[in-house]
């Protein structure tokens, strides 16, 4: 467990290491397996406040033309017109609206989630994994995080109904974050 005086020194504006960053999701593939992805390009900020939590804000950016589910012709599907329709949306965003403590090394933020030009609150479940200076000299903080979400609240309803019963595409997304990031100031 993190002390809240040693939180005090991690205050500071850091930014996602990309290279060291993994921002995914799960969703149910045929009411029978897991469809695991990634975005490849992002970028975001953490304004940690390690005195006041609260205070903390946290902002990301991703290009949603860097889908990656490991099947280019899953990601073309995704980037269309049925789904993410990156033509006119190339962007999904996050900025987080609070941040609170739920002890220890637990915390909550939460934020607007821009999908599709549609923005609607999220929760997101964060273990704090610790702080180091790396080889480079760089100070670091690690988070692992997770949320669920509905994908038809931001209007991304495309399914196939099967003819065992069930749809191809579950509603329900699991997002899950790996969060290295490299204090700036």
């Amino acid at each position: 467990m993190t002390s809240t005086a040693d939180l005090a020194t991690l205050t500071g504006v850091y930014t996602m290491d990309p290279a060291h960053t993994t921002i995914g999701f799960t969703a149910r593939h045929a009411m029978v397996t897991n469809v695991k992805g990634k975005f490849l390009d992002f970028s975001g900020t953490l304004h940690l406040d390690g005195a006041d939590p609260a205070r903390s804000t946290a902002s990301l950016d991703i290009v949603m033309d860097s889908i990656d589910t490991g099947s280019a012709d899953r990601d073309g599907h995704l980037k269309s017109a049925d789904f993410f329709k990156t033509d006119e949306f190339p962007n999904m965003t996050f900025r987080s609206t609070g941040a609170e403590s739920l002890g220890g090394d637990d915390y909550r933020v939460t934020g607007d989630l821009t999908i599709l030009g549609t923005t609607r609150p999220v929760s997101i479940d964060l273990e704090f994994n610790g702080a180091a200076k790396d080889p480079f000299g760089n100070e670091r903080v690690g988070f692992e995080g997770k949320a669920e979400i509905k994908r038809s609240e931001w209007g991304l309803t495309w399914n196939a109904a099967l003819e065992t019963g069930g749809v191809l595409v579950s509603d329900k997304i699991k997002l899950n974050f790996d969060i290295s990031a490299i204090r700036q100031a």
